[in-house]
């Protein structure tokens, strides 16, 4: 098998599982992309198996410890056993995460699961080289109606991939009706945004919407709707949300009309919105998309996340709570953290930490690997003048 062999103290020596072309001392055996490698240190002890690409900036990605190739029983163990740790958290298995890439040891691997419809991407080339292993794999464990392959993320671009969405399994799905926690919705898989829903936000739509009763609402940011549906079930006394696309608030209504809710859904750009609105909130909700994707733009980034606390923390009434959400591991919890902090110095506001958020349970976290562990948020109360 051919392989590369690693420089001392590169970081796979920590516990990652990522290999940098910086960290290659040498590369034998004429591997191609997409190719199986194996991974030795300079002293010639074997590391372990991964998936080779010198067109990515990340060369190779381990996804075992022993010599192991990518065959179709490696595929139906891995996501077998994916599946299986979903059901032994209590996860709804019919609209659920059921492989997470790296944290499943499939890395570059996406399955979602919406009822009867699987959502496919393949994020890294050995993954797409091998799709119908893997759709092979997912037919003979879960039976589905159909398969979509939704190659349409921008980094694909990094790994040599084209973009595309079409059917792997059965015929193209109309809009695909599944409930969370008591609220039903519409969702599209072929041309929604990202695989259909923010499956990761699910826990957080309800530990959030926990605190909406008798509140009044903003949902910034709202793609179809999820925080304000949750806040509207919950009893929330009204609930505005917020979206600069037109297909987002035209799904968050329909989601809102199927469900009985009542929300005010506003075509709107946020930070426009945060700027000039006259009205005030007792709980103010900011889920946006994420504002980096690499280091080079984070300053930045920042910046945006800044500008919306502390127009956020301007609209909220004493004793009015902000919740928070950044889905870029690029910015870690402690940086998130300290910018809250930094707006709520420049709004003139003291806030008490009510809850923090994370990730739902079927985005598994590796400890070894920080950028498995990408969604942070907290719930912060402002505090009285005293």
């Amino acid at each position: 098998m051919p392989g590369l062999v690693i420089a001392p103290r590169a970081r796979i020596f920590h516990g990652h599982e990522w290999v940098y072309g910086s960290e290659v001392r040498k590369t034998f055996g004429d591997p191609q992309p997409g190719d199986v490698v194996t991974l030795k240190d300079f002293r010639d002890r074997p590391l372990g198996s991964a998936i080779y690409n010198p067109q990515s900036q990340i060369i190779a990605r381990r996804f075992s410890r022993r010599r192991q190739d990518l065959d179709a029983d490696f595929f139906q163990r891995r996501i077998e056993q994916a599946i299986e740790h979903r059901r032994s958290r209590g996860i709804d298995e019919t609209l659920c995460r059921l492989v997470w890439s790296e944290s499943d040891g499939l890395p570059g691997l996406i399955v979602d699961r919406y009822g009867p419809q699987l959502v496919v991407q393949t994020l890294t080339l050995a993954m797409f080289q091998r799709l119908d292993l893997i759709r092979r794999a997912l037919v003979e464990l879960l039976s589905p109606e159909g398969i979509i392959l939704r190659n349409d993320a921008p980094v694909l671009k990094a790994e040599g991939i084209e973009q595309e969405i079409r059917m792997l399994e059965g015929g193209k799905p109309g809009a695909v009706q599944v409930s969370a926690a008591g609220i039903e919705y519409e969702v599209d898989l072929l041309d929604g945004q990202k695989t259909g829903l923010y499956l990761d936000q699910l826990t957080s739509h309800a530990e959030v919407a926990r605190l909406a009763e008798g509140r009044r609402v903003l949902d910034c940011f709202t793609n179809q709707g999820g925080f304000a549906l949750a806040c509207a079930k919950a009893g929330a006394a009204s609930v505005t949300a917020v979206d600069i696309s037109a297909g987002a608030c035209e799904a968050t209504r329909r989601n809102a009309e199927r469900n009985g809710l009542e929300i005010e859904v506003v075509e709107h750009n946020v930070f426009d919105y945060l700027k000039h609105s006259e009205d005030s909130y007792d709980l103010i909700i900011l889920d946006p998309p994420s504002f980096t994707r690499n280091k080079k733009t984070l300053k930045d980034a920042m910046r945006g996340y800044k500008e919306i606390h502390l127009r956020a923390l301007k609209l909220l009434e004493k004793r009015g709570l902000l919740s928070t959400f950044c889905c870029s591991h690029h910015a870690g919890r402690e940086l998130f953290l300290s910018n809250l902090v930094d707006a709520s110095v420049d709004a003139k506001r003291t806030l008490r930490l009510v809850a923090e958020h994370s990730q739902r349970a079927d985005h598994p976290v590796l400890p070894a690997l920080p950028e498995t562990h990408y969604l942070k948020g907290f719930t912060v109360e402002v505090i009285p003048s005293r």
